[in-house]
């Protein structure tokens, strides 16, 4: 069915999926939540910040979802210097790494 291929189709029922991945280890720190909101994407970064070494910068790629760039993220980006976003174009698509992920999640959770 493609029209439900397309970018600005309405999936019913979805969850929102954060995923940050350890790209030297494979290791994957996720959360999934009913709606995509800034203080859920906040709390995601923060939970990132604890667990990532803090002598490591940390690298987060994700879509350009106004979520991902509304002042309350500014703010705590600006405080946490270390992070470095990274957007990718609109109806663009995610990076193979983590396309990778969301199938497997799909296909061994969720069908």
């Amino acid at each position: 069915m493609p029209e439900k291929r397309a970018h600005d189709y309405f999936w019913h029922g979805t969850t929102s999926l954060f995923a940050a991945m350890n790209v030297t280890d494979g290791t994957v720190t996720a959360s999934t939540h009913r709606r995509h909101r800034v203080v859920v994407f906040k709390k995601f970064l923060t939970k990132i910040d604890q667990q990532v070494p803090e002598d490591l910068d940390v690298h987060v790629i994700c879509d350009s979802y106004g979520t991902h760039k509304h002042r309350t993220v500014t703010r705590w980006l600006e405080k946490h210097p270390r992070f470095h976003m990274h957007f990718t174009p609109t109806y663009s698509s995610w990076i193979n790494q983590i396309e990778r992920l969301f199938a497997k999640v799909t296909r061994e959770l969720l069908q």
